[in-house]
């Protein structure tokens, strides 16, 4: 569907520039499209990998920092990509063609970038707090995110302006998160409200994406774009912060487990741990929609790949370390 005349020149230029990137795409025969999809999607499947080995492994407080972070960013962006209903490039114009397999990753509203509201909060809380003994460190987050945001314009599948409030709202998230982290290291007893306000502001977000509104334009008689369908990304990622907020309970209240260590088993439980995260979050969605409907299974397994990473694989870390210290301990305990 081509826009129908000048909707002003903002609109126009990020189009022109989206099929300026199409006309260099095709000129280089997608050369350069297979990077571009894989960096989208390290984005989203792989990156957090390098987030839990700061929290398994190597400090407790800065990989909570990194999670909590992107999981309130992720349910900012879908509230605010399900008020604004912005259609996707390809939908405001014809013209524009998704490069590759990029299309079927790019679910929802356009507005803002949710593979940039993943990634940017990710590299920024590494940046923060990796970045404190190694000054160059920061520098490469921040060209990672930049080289993410321009990958999805490149793809054709964001706009620049999805990508700079996707990155905007992702530094205000960080600073948010900053603010209670630092309050709660002095008032550690009031965490479970901070955990308790971030449930109910999750609970709240799905109730309003629920009921709200939504653009109903139909085309030769056919619902343009269909908002149950754009809403399910909304359940999931407000999944997140709702996951993050009980799995922190529970590790705090119960598991309250110490990170491994840079060492062998520290690197083989990260390693163990990653690859189940990675099946769990790749396979279990088809299942889980059939089971409970697209929504709620969008939402069950986002709960169910938090809640593996913030307080169960957490448990299975600390009964592994605790029978390893045992074990060591009985050895040197032997007579020689």
């Amino acid at each position: 569907m081509e826009s129908e005349g000048d909707e002003g020149e903002t609109e126009s230029l990020d189009i022109q520039y989206l099929l300026f990137l199409q006309d260099f795409r095709n000129s280089i025969n997608d050369a350069w499209t297979p990077f571009m999809e894989f960096v989208s999607t390290f984005a989203t499947r792989y990156l957090i990998l390098a987030v839990l080995f700061i929290y398994w492994a190597v400090n407790k407080r800065d990989g909570l920092y990194s999670i909590a972070s992107m999981c309130l960013t992720l349910a900012v962006n879908q509230l605010i990509k399900l008020t604004a209903c912005v259609y996707r490039p390809w939908i405001r114009d014809a013209r524009i063609v998704p490069a590759g397999d990029s299309i079927t990753s790019a679910t929802g509203y356009s507005f803002p970038s949710g593979h940039t509201a993943t990634a940017a909060p990710q590299f920024g809380g590494m940046a923060a707090t990796c970045g404190r003994k190694n000054r160059l460190f920061p520098v490469l987050c921040i060209l990672a995110t930049l080289l993410i945001g321009f990958s999805r314009n490149y793809l054709g599948v964001h706009t620049p302006q999805d990508v700079f409030v996707a990155i905007c709202e992702s530094v205000l998230c960080l600073i948010v998160m900053h603010k209670i982290f630092s309050y709660i290291e002095l008032h550690p007893e009031k965490e479970d409200l901070f955990l308790l306000a971030g449930i109910l502001f999750g609970a709240v977000s799905l109730v309003y994406i629920t009921f709200k509104p939504y653009p109903m334009t139909y085309v030769d008689g056919k619902l343009l774009v269909d908002p149950q369908k754009m809403m399910n990304d909304g359940y999931g990622d407000i999944a997140f912060l709702i996951a993050f907020c009980i799995g922190r309970y529970i590790e705090r209240r119960w598991i309250r487990f110490e990170p491994t260590g840079i060492n062998i088993p520290g690197i083989l439980l990260w390693a163990v741990g990653g690859v189940i995260f990675v099946l769990l979050n790749n396979n279990i969605g088809k299942l889980l929609d059939t089971m409970l409907g697209s929504h709620w299974g969008h939402f069950a397994r986002r709960m169910i790949t938090i809640l593996y990473y913030t307080a169960l694989y957490p448990l299975i870390i600390k009964l592994v370390m605790n029978h390893i210290r045992a074990s060591d301990g009985s050895a040197d305990e032997k007579p020689e």
